[in-house]
C-alpha cells in the first residue's frame, strides 16, 4: 500500500501476482483511501474500441469518442485488471493512456491514478507478453501473500474463526502455487470464500459437509489439514495441553487425521521457536527441545510414519540441524528409560 501511495500518485502502476493473492482488494482499498472511484477494466474482455471509442463526425471532423466509464469529469483511479491478457492490439490501446493520461483528444481528469495488474506466466493464467514499449510505461512491483497483514485484514473483515484461527496456526497455507491441473487451491481469495461459505452453513455444518467445501477451495493436502483442525478444535484436543503435558496424543483410529494435523501444528511450533544455531538457545527453547524429544517418542509409539512426518522437510523448511542430530542421539535413550 505504502508503494501505491507513493508511486502510483506519479506514475502508472502495474502490479504482478498469482491468482487470489488480492491484487484487485488492494487496488480498491487504496482507491478507497485516496477518496477516489475506482473504475475496473477487465483486460481479458476488451477490444480496442472499448478503450479508444469509436469515431464520430464533429463539426466536420473524425473524432474519436472514448466510453462513458472512461470519460468522466472528476479524477477516479481507472484500474487495468488482466492488463496482460489483453491482445496486442488493445495494448497498444493502453499506450497513449497509460503514458499521457490521453484517449485521443480526452485527457483524464487532474488527480487521476491508473494502475494495472496481471497474472504471471508460471500461474498457468491467461496471459500474453507484454510488448516493450508497454512495459517500459509503468512501474512495476510483485505481489506476494503475507500472513500477517492477511490475519489483521481478515480480523476486521470478520473471517471465519476455523478460517482464521487455522492460518494463525498454519500460515505457510495461506497461499499454494497455482497447480497445472484444473483443481481448487489455496489463496487468500479461496480462504475468504470458504469463511463465507461456513458463515453461511452455521456452526453445526456436518464434518461431510465441512468436508465437501474445504475441497471445494483449497488445496487437497490444505483441505485436509483444515478439516482435521475443525476436528481438533471440535474434540477439544489443543497442542498447547500436549505441549504442557495436561493432554496426551490423540491414538484412536478415527483420530488419524486429527493426529496427523496436531504433529504438523507441532512440526510448524518447533521451526519457530527454536534457533537456528544451538549457541543461541534460551532456556526457554532448551526446554521446548527436550519436551519436544519426548513428544516424538510419544508420537511414534502411536505411528511412526506420522513421527518421521515431523522431522523430515516440508515446503522447503526444516528443523534446525542441530535439533535433528541430537533427536537421533537422544531419543533412543529417552526410548530406553520409558521401557
Amino acid at each position: 500500500m505504502d508503494v501505491l501511495l507513493n508511486v502510483a500518485t506519479v506514475r502508472p502502476v502495474f502490479i504482478w501476482g498469482a491468482p487470489g493473492i488480492g491484487k484487485s482488494a488492494i487496488v480498491r482499498q487504496f482507491a478507497a483511501d485516496v477518496g477516489l472511484e475506482c473504475v475496473s477494466l477487465l483486460g481479458s474482455q476488451l477490444a480496442p474500441e472499448d478503450i479508444i471509442g469509436v469515431p464520430q463526425i464533429v463539426e466536420g471532423r473524425s473524432v474519436f469518442c472514448p466510453p462513458r466509464s472512461i470519460a468522466r469529469e472528476e479524477p477516479y483511479c481507472l484500474f487495468l485488471d488482466e492488463l496482460n491478457a489483453c491482445s496486442h492490439e488493445v495494448q497498444k490501446a493502453f499506450y497513449s493512456l497509460i503514458l499521457e493520461r490521453r484517449i485521443g483528444e480526452y485527457h483524464l481528469p487532474e488527480g487521476s491514478i491508473v494502475i494495472g495488474a496481471g497474472n504471471r506466466a508460471q500461474d498457468n493464467a491467461i496471459t500474453r507478453p507484454m510488448s516493450s514499449a508497454l512495459v517500459n510505461r509503468m512501474f512495476h512491483v510483485e505481489l506476494t501473500a503475507n500472513s500477517r497483514v492477511w490475519l489483521e485484514w481478515a480480523a476486521q473483515k470478520g473471517i471465519h474463526r476455523f478460517v482464521y484461527d487455522y492460518i494463525c496456526s498454519r500460515p505457510d497455507h495461506l497461499w499454494a502455487q497455482p497447480p497445472k491441473t484444473e483443481e481448487p487451491f489455496s489463496t487468500p481469495r479461496s480462504w475468504e470464500m470458504l469463511s463465507d461459505i461456513l458463515h453461511s452453513y452455521g456452526e453445526n455444518i456436518p464434518e461431510s459437509t465441512l468436508s465437501l467445501c474445504a475441497y471445494g477451495c483449497l488445496t487437497a493436502a490444505h483441505a485436509t489439514q483444515f478439516v482435521a483442525y475443525v476436528r481438533q478444535v471440535r474434540s477439544k484436543y489443543s497442542l498447547k495441553k500436549i505441549l504442557d503435558g495436561t493432554q496426551k496424543w490423540p491414538n484412536k483410529p478415527e483420530e488419524r487425521d486429527v493426529l496427523y494435523f496436531l504433529a504438523q501444528s507441532f512440526r510448524s511450533q518447533l521451526i519457530k521457536e527454536l534457533p537456528e544455531s544451538r549457541s543461541k538457545l534460551s532456556g526457554e527453547s532448551l526446554a521446548l527441545a527436550f519436551r519436544a524429544k519426548e513428544l516424538l517418542i510419544e508420537l511414534a509409539e502411536i505411528s511412526l510414519e506420522i513421527a518421521q512426518m515431523s522431522i523430515t522437510p516440508e515446503d522447503r523448511t526444516d528443523l534446525p540441524n542441530w535439533f535433528v542430530v541430537e533427536a537421533a542421539k537422544d531419543i533412543p535413550n529417552l526410548l530406553k528409560k520409558r521401557k
